[in-house]
């Protein structure tokens, strides 16, 4: 899946340009409006939390910093255990589990309290009255979409394609 990224002037352009994506097939779900705060959207879907907080790049770094401190964790339990307890090597991948899903938590409950990063460009026309759409689609689409926006509507600004899908597994 790919992200695609445009700037509408305001909420009428932002209702045209729906309207002419549902009529191609590009459903509700897949696209998501940010407008500045207070913004009545109407009928349009609006962009999830996750979406307008670093949630989820929160997460992604919580995620691995925490299953490492916890791997050496049980690395250091299992090395130099209590007296009268005898730890098996599993106690360095339930450390890295519990870490895992420990920093994933604490960074996902920073992540929530700011704004998403990736959109930090888009601030000050937003905030200006400006509105941001959103569209996800499979990679076949992408030019397709991108071809009937900027050709039906010359005032919206085009901001590129971004993955939404990590690059890994």
């Amino acid at each position: 899946m790919k992200r695609l990224y445009f700037l509408l002037p305001d909420l009428d352009s932002a209702r045209r340009v729906e309207r002419d994506l549902l009529l191609a097939h590009v459903e509700n779900r897949h696209l998501h409006f940010l407008a500045r705060r207070g913004t009545d959207l109407g009928d349009l879907h609006e962009a999830s939390f996750a979406q307008k907080s670093d949630l989820v790049r929160g997460a992604e770094i919580g995620l691995p910093i925490g299953a490492v401190c916890g791997a050496l964790i049980g690395l250091w339990m299992y090395l130099s255990p209590s007296e009268g307890i005898e730890l098996d090597l599993v106690i360095v991948l339930l450390g890295a589990l519990g870490g895992g899903a420990l920093g994933t938590w604490i960074a996902s409950l920073i992540g929530i309290s700011m704004p998403n990063s990736r959109l930090k460009k888009f601030t000050a026309a937003i905030e200006s009255g400006a509105v941001l759409l959103m569209v996800d689609l499979p990679r076949a689409r992408v030019q397709e979409v991108q071809g009937l926006i900027n050709g039906r509507h010359p005032e919206a600004c085009d901001h590129g394609v971004e993955p939404i899908m990590p690059a890994f597994p």
